[in-house]
């Protein structure tokens, strides 16, 4: 029995990822007509369509999909393989390319540290951040960003993670508002308030509106937008509460100070504290340029919060 073509591989999984023809020959560098005949020999060879027209798209068959994971992971553990060894890195000669999958919170609330600390070290690195629309661990598994900052939620066990820092969540409101010039925030004037509520999903209830209910009280959810800068600028624009992150304000205003846009106060009722941490594949566990970015992130993030981990 004769060895299999592992040149197929690669356009196995660009076939599969991208789902035509047209798309894998854009990725692999070769002609449409090219890559159209390695399908042929890809069908050949595993005995399976792969991709079957369904009106004017290609569809991947029961079998595709199953094997479609399992191509990816092949090509990357290839490319790893055949990539120099390197014991020690040199992040001053680094020339790469790293994408971050994390909220805009995060990114604003970070991404200008980390790309100033990776600029003084690093200057041939550029980091890219992808938006963070959903909770999914495919993004790792089949390479499409490096790392994910976030609470770890249904990740899978084989994927890797690290504590950055704890935090939890606090109410804004614009300078001058009411509540601000009360020493503690009661439950009863939290609930009397409007509130603006920051969710991707356009979810108005939380763990807040439980602790709330515990004590016979209930907020009004004036408006629901799709992330934490349209909270913040909704709040300070009206008397609506503001529910944010404290990491999202990297120095929140005790009491809304003279020139400040807005102040906060600490939450009357109980919520819990989250932990944000990295992940990552195992694949990239060994990797020198990826530790030097695990270690980049941990840096940043513990310096600008003072219970980073």
């Amino acid at each position: 029995m004769s060895e299999p073509d592992f040149n197929l591989l690669v356009a196995l999984d660009a076939l599969l990822a991208e789902g035509s023809v047209a798309g894998a020959a854009r990725r692999t560098g070769l002609s449409t007509s090219a890559m159209s005949r390695t399908l042929g020999r890809l069908r050949a060879t595993t005995g399976d369509p792969l991709l079957v027209r369904a009106g004017r798209q290609m569809v991947p068959t029961p079998h595709a999909q199953a094997i479609r994971e399992r191509a990816r992971d092949a090509v990357l553990e290839i490319r790893t393989l055949l990539s120099p060894a390197v014991s020690e890195l040199d992040p001053s000669t680094l020339d790469r390319i790293f994408v971050i999958r994390a909220n805009e919170g995060f990114v604003e609330a970070f991404g200008p540290g980390l790309i100033a600390a990776a600029a003084s070290e690093a200057p041939r690195v550029s980091l890219h951040f992808a938006p963070k629309m959903e909770k999914d661990s495919r993004y790792l598994r089949e390479g499409r960003v490096d790392l994910e900052i976030g609470v770890v939620e249904n990740m899978g066990p084989e994927i890797r993670l690290q504590a950055l820092f704890r935090d939890h969540f606090i109410g804004v409101v614009r300078a001058g508002h009411p509540l601000l010039s009360s020493p503690a925030v009661t439950a009863g004037q939290y609930a009397s308030y409007g509130h603006v509520v920051a969710s991707r999903r356009g979810r108005a209830h939380g763990p807040v509106d439980d602790a709330l209910a515990e004590l016979g009280l209930a907020r009004k959810v004036a408006s629901v937008v799709p992330g934490f800068p349209a909270a913040l600028a909704v709040a300070m624009a009206s008397d609506l509460i503001a529910l944010l992150p404290a990491s999202y304000l990297p120095a929140p205003p005790a009491g809304g100070k003279a020139g400040q846009a807005f102040g906060t106060f600490e939450l009357p009722v109980p919520t819990q504290v989250i932990t944000i941490s990295q992940m990552w594949h195992p694949r990239l566990e060994m990797d020198p340029a990826h530790r030097w970015l695990r270690q980049l992130v941990r840096r940043t993030c513990g310096e600008g919060r003072a219970d980073g981990d």
